[in-house]
């Protein structure tokens, strides 16, 4: 890139040199300054081919800034710098029409490289849409993991792809697809959300595309769908793993043709709207079992965003604390503190609810504790207290005993039908759920393999065939 100039704007002079330093290596000529107003002024002079800013300048905010130099200069690509890593940062860059935006402290090597890309195209001006800017997103966290979510997220408001949300549970799925509707271009139009494992499934379809007067026992009147309601806006669908096939085929027909028909009708009704889907489960796993169509997981596939579990970036903890606490207060919750070493053991805990087990937990203590600074042992005791299937979701199997985990799971079992008994022919049922389970995690851990699941397994090869064939065990084709 031998003659483009690169301009910086930063009022941290150490952040100037090491940023003009590396840009000269790389071949660039530099201008640096500390303030707005002269970066505004070489940009109107027609200076630059690229523009880096930090957000908070002392004369002026660059988010003031940049939506003046795209309408001067449509094709500069500005490249935005902040410190105040949230969501809202990163969505107001897109916004107002910023290339990129890095969180600091950023590496010296991808800005440099964001640099040459940003160079050899041309960026689009991006519309404002309004949004505003005092809102708060309850998407917290300064971690690298959910700096990359952030910018992902900006750059897809702008957009109506189809987006895969996959997490664990309680990594706050449903938050990230509401913020790409809010700060997107249908946020005037409706948010749908719908828990497909929450509807029974033989009411799915009817749930998501409607229904006639008479189409079946019970349909009384005529009932709108999620899509009619949806219309212009977007259609969230959580789980998807959880939608039986018949369903699974109507949303690839609306995919595809962008038409549906209620469940009872026959006339195809238009749609428009933005799908967004969200799953904890394996879908590719799925996938090989039967249970889900490979055409729909790559319609619904166009920008899969994994969320990382909580365990995976534990030191966002002590912002997830302060806004969950500042929250409760705004619920009319007492205000507390948590001390020092409170934080510490909550950043040593596994979290396998994830955030929403860290709110429940911080909601529950702001109401019990007498104290306004919450000690490390209040902690302690509520994780100590914790549900008996939270505790299951912490053991670790690699050195866990297997006979004591099942003998723990069969006595919540039993313990669930209080004074009686369960039916009878336990025997038959429990084998009949846990060996279909043990077949397809051997099968998947082996990759389809099924020479090597039955060593594993320690039975020979024909067992395991009439195994999966009187379990109904599906099988990679070609494999093993």
């Amino acid at each position: 890139m031998s003659g483009k100039t690169v301009l910086i704007a930063d009022d941290d002079s150490a952040i100037r040199t090491v940023l003009s330093q590396a840009l000269s290596r790389a071949g660039y000529a530099v201008r640096s300054t500390a303030t707005a107003g002269a970066l505004w002024r070489w940009v109107t002079e027609g200076q630059g081919d690229a523009v880096i800013t930090d957000v908070v300048l002392p004369d002026e905010n660059a988010f003031d800034v940049i939506p003046r130099i795209k309408k001067l200069r449509p094709t500069l690509p500005v490249i935005v710098m902040s410190a105040k890593n949230t969501i809202m940062t990163a969505i107001t860059a897109a916004e107002r029409g910023a290339y990129d935006y890095l969180p600091k402290p950023f590496d010296l090597n991808a800005l440099v490289q964001t640099v040459g890309r940003a160079l050899e195209q041309s960026q689009k001006p991006a519309p404002a849409n309004g949004a505003s800017q005092s809102e708060q997103l309850p998407i917290v966290g300064r971690s690298p993991a959910m700096q990359e979510i952030y910018r992902i997220i900006a750059r897809l408001t702008q957009t109506d792809l189809t987006v895969m949300i996959v997490g664990e549970s309680g990594t706050g799925k449903e938050l990230v697809a509401r913020a790409l509707h809010d700060y997107g271009r249908r946020r005037k139009g409706p948010f749908v959300a719908v828990n497909m494992a929450a509807i029974p499934r033989e009411l799915i379809e009817s749930e998501l595309f409607g229904h006639e007067k008479g189409a079946f026992t019970g349909a009384t009147s005529r009932m709108a769908g999620r899509f009619e309601q949806a219309e212009g806006g977007t259609l969230f669908l959580d789980e998807i793993g959880d939608m039986p096939l018949e369903a699974q085929t109507r949303l690839l027909r609306v995919l595809q043709q962008g038409e549906y028909t209620t469940v009872g009708g026959n006339a195809p009704i238009k749609t428009n709207v933005r799908i967004i889907t969200a799953t904890h489960r394996d879908l590719r796993q799925l996938i090989n079992q039967g249970s889900f169509r490979e055409d729909l997981f790559y319609r619904l596939n166009v920008v899969p965003l994994r969320l990382p579990p909580l365990r995976e970036r534990s030191e966002d903890i002590p912002d997830l604390v302060r806004h969950f606490l500042a929250q409760a207060v705004k619920e009319g919750l007492p205000r507390k503190d948590l001390s020092r070493e409170a934080i510490e053991r909550l950043q040593a805990h596994r979290w396998p609810g994830n955030v929403r087990e860290l709110e429940n937990l911080l909601r529950r203590l702001v109401a019990i504790e007498i104290e306004d600074t919450i000690p490390s042992s209040a902690i302690e005791r509520e994780l100590a207290a914790a549900p008996p299937q939270q505790a299951a979701e912490q053991v670790d199997f690699s050195g866990a005993s297997l006979p004591e985990f099942m003998e723990n799971y069969l006595s919540r079992y039993f313990a669930s039908f209080g004074s009686g008994l369960p039916p009878a022919g336990l025997y038959e049922r429990i084998l009949a759920d846990v060996e279909p389970a043990l077949l397809r995690a051997v099968l998947a851990a082996t990759a389809g393999n099924q020479l090597r699941a039955a060593e594993l397994l320690g039975i020979n090869r024909n067992t395991l065939r009439v195994k999966l064939r009187d379990r109904q065990v599906k099988v990679v084709r070609g494999l093993g």
